[in-house]
Order: C-alpha cells, then sequence, then structure tokens
C-alpha cells in the first residue's frame, strides 16, 4: 500500500492537533504553528493544483490561523475545539480520499 505525500501530511497534521489535547510544554504549540502552517500551505497548493477554490481557500485560512507570527488568542479551551474539529475535517478526508481510490 503506498501512502501519499498529501496523505501523510493530512494525517501528520491530525495527530499533531489531537495531540494538543493532553498538557504539552508550550514549545510544542510553538512547534506546532510552524509545522501547521507549513502543512496547511502544502495542502492548498495540492487543491489549487486540482482547481478545487474552496479546499484551497479552506487550507490558506488554516495556515493564517495557525501561523506563528501574529498570534491569535483564543484562549485554551477555544484552541482545543478548534485542534479536534481541524483533525477530524483531515482525518474525514484522509478516510473518503482512500475509500474513493481503494
Amino acid at each position: 500500500m503506498k501512502i501519499s505525500t498529501e496523505t501523510l501530511v493530512r494525517s501528520a497534521l491530525a495527530i499533531l492537533l489531537l495531540l494538543c489535547l493532553f498538557n504539552m510544554p508550550y514549545g510544542y504549540y510553538q512547534l506546532l504553528r510552524f509545522v501547521a502552517v507549513v502543512g496547511f500551505a502544502i495542502l492548498a497548493y495540492y487543491e489549487f493544483e486540482r482547481k478545487n477554490v474552496p479546499k484551497t481557500f479552506v487550507f490558506v485560512g488554516l495556515a493564517f490561523l495557525f501561523q506563528p507570527l501574529l498570534k491569535v488568542s483564543l484562549g485554551r479551551e477555544v484552541w482545543q475545539i478548534v485542534d479536534v474539529l481541524t483533525a477530524a475535517g483531515l482525518l474525514v478526508t484522509v478516510f473518503l480520499q482512500n475509500k474513493k481510490s481503494g
């Protein structure tokens, strides 16, 4: 079974976001912001190449939300909700894509 780069990025981002539910050191969240912005930018590029404008805008929006330069201060509880919803969305797209191709 060959795993595409896109599936790997989606899965890795989902796992990293779900780890935010645990009490992690602050450095983890800083690292996550850098990884997330790169990951969401890659996913936006894939969707742009497919000419899927709505998904491109979603991933660009997520990249801006998670970017580390101008931090969005939502509070821990709200960030946990955002993390879980984003991770769930990423995992759903992984399973739907695998179902479609398999």
